[in-house]
């Protein structure tokens, strides 16, 4: 048995190997420059051994940033540019707050009170959930929101006694379809907003609706895809008597910890509340885009380490995930290289190139493109890459607004196609893994992922469709 696994695990190795050198002989043959090509391959190195080998993800990401170091593809300035700084901070902030909350039971506290409100019923517990989670990612955005939903997820699967990873991908999946409804609910939004001039009221109307759509697709969708999952966990909800021992929990948790819930309650609605205003705050005080987003997180995580006293330090150690925090830094320094040698802008002249005169065709292929990089790269980037595209696509007389909505949705909602697809999956993977909940591997997410992606896009798509003669009024 050992015998087997260490070939296998050979035979991997080999594959990595070969898929590397492999890319790296395709950008020599579309000659591409020495520093296109490190980049190139680089990239794709760390993205093929992330999906072979997710457990050594961060070792890869170390060797790969060292390699564009040492063949002086990018600099150190550059990497710090690159490498997402203030999505890092916001990440400290809201894992600091998060444990804060956690020391004091709150999520226990919710996960207690749903589970009775919803009865014994796996197929109700998950509906609400997922509504939760959609709702919350469109109003705060996708990465608080996980981080909420999986904390409450986690503690009650975990008194279900059931394996955690079909429900936190059915979690994530609606995490990012919500995250598109508003322009706070997705960095992507919020970078299409600012370049094509969108208001929060323009999201209300073409966004939201399909996003909503986007939701009750996903819901029967996922029931289907994960049905023996749900039925193993409606049956340990019944057997296990799981609602009778979390009244018990109940009455327990809030003799010993009712004095602080209070303090908990307040640090939460604060927090929610900030992170829902900060741009009108922003707006009034005049400071840049985004500024309070990680201003709120930061002095909120202040303000718990220092309610937090003497255990203050065991907070920021213990819970906040330092290793998917190290892996997202060397990532998006990794993505940002390609776009610092010109890679995307190589791609991006390729689509104008072939787009031709067709603006259905064009509205296809942009959502198409930002879609499937979105599954392999952050989709950030991926959607800044084609941002431009679009901006001078307008300028030649195209009609952008389809555009700009092909691209929102084509970030969002592919986004649940692969492990690496969205930062809402890697820190879902993340705090699993931290909490002993089990493990992603690329095949157990890619086959639900791309049914997921694929059927909600092209709703989401054809919907846009049918509209594009009332964005030309």
């Amino acid at each position: 048995m050992a015998e087997n696994k260490n070939t296998g695990a050979f035979v991997t190795k080999l594959v990595w190997a070969a898929m590397v050198a492999g890319a790296y002989l395709i950008t020599r043959w579309l000659q591409l420059s020495h520093d296109q090509s490190v980049a190139t391959t680089v990239f794709l190195s760390l993205i093929f051994g992330t999906l072979l080998f997710w457990e050594f993800r961060l070792a890869f990401a170390f060797f790969g940033l060292a390699t564009l170091l040492t063949f002086n593809v990018i600099d150190i300035p550059h990497v710090v540019e690159f490498a997402s700084l203030d999505i890092i901070l916001f990440l400290v902030g809201m894992m600091t707050i998060i444990g804060f909350l956690e020391d004091r039971k709150f999520f226990d506290q919710i996960v207690e009170k749903l589970a009775i409100w919803v009865g014994p019923k796996a197929y109700r517990f998950m509906t609400v959930m997922m509504i939760a989670a959609a709702v919350s990612a469109a109003l705060v955005d996708e990465v608080t929101s996980i981080m909420f939903m999986m904390t409450t997820l986690l503690i009650f699967l975990k008194k279900a006694r059931v394996s955690a990873i079909p429900f936190v991908m059915m979690i994530v999946f609606a995490t990012n379809i919500g995250s598109s409804a508003t322009v706070v609910g997705n960095p992507v939004g919020v970078l299409i907003a600012m370049k094509a001039h969108l208001s929060f009221f323009d999201f209300l109307r073409w966004a939201t609706p399909i996003s909503l759509i986007g939701v009750a697709a996903l819901i029967p969708l996922s029931f289907l895809i994960f049905r023996k999952p749900l039925q193993e966990l409606d049956k340990n909800l019944k057997e296990q008597h799981v609602y009778e021992h979390v009244e018990k929990i109940e009455e327990e948790s809030e003799k010993r910890y009712g004095s602080e819930l209070p303090l908990a309650w307040t640090i939460f609605g604060l927090t929610i509340l900030g992170l829902v205003f900060h741009s009108q705050l922003e707006h009034l005080v005049g400071l840049p885009k985004n500024t309070l987003l990680i201003g709120v997180a930061l002095f909120m995580a202040g303000l718990c380490l220092f309610l937090s006293g003497h255990k203050a330090r065991d907070l920021i150690e213990k819970r906040v995930d330092w290793w998917t925090l190290a892996f997202f830094l060397i990532l998006f320094a990794s993505v940002g290289t390609l776009k610092y040698v010109g890679v995307t802008d190589l791609l991006a002249e390729w689509i104008v190139s072939i787009s031709g005169g067709n603006t259905l065709f064009v509205f296809l292929l942009v959502a198409g493109v930002v879609a499937i990089l979105t599954a392999f790269m952050d989709n950030i980037l991926a959607v800044a890459t084609f941002i431009p595209i679009v901006s001078s696509l307008a300028l030649q007389g195209f009609e952008a607004s389809p555009l700009w909505w092909g691209m929102l949705f084509g970030g969002t909602f592919f986004g649940n196609a692969t492990l690496i697809g969205s930062t809402a999956n890697i820190v879902a993977a993340g705090m699993m893994e931290k909490r002993g909940a089990g493990k992603f591997t690329f095949m157990v997410w890619i086959v639900p992922g791309v049914m997921v992606s694929v059927i909600t896009l092209m709703i989401a798509l054809a919907l846009l469709y049918f509209q594009i003669p009332l964005m030309t009024l």
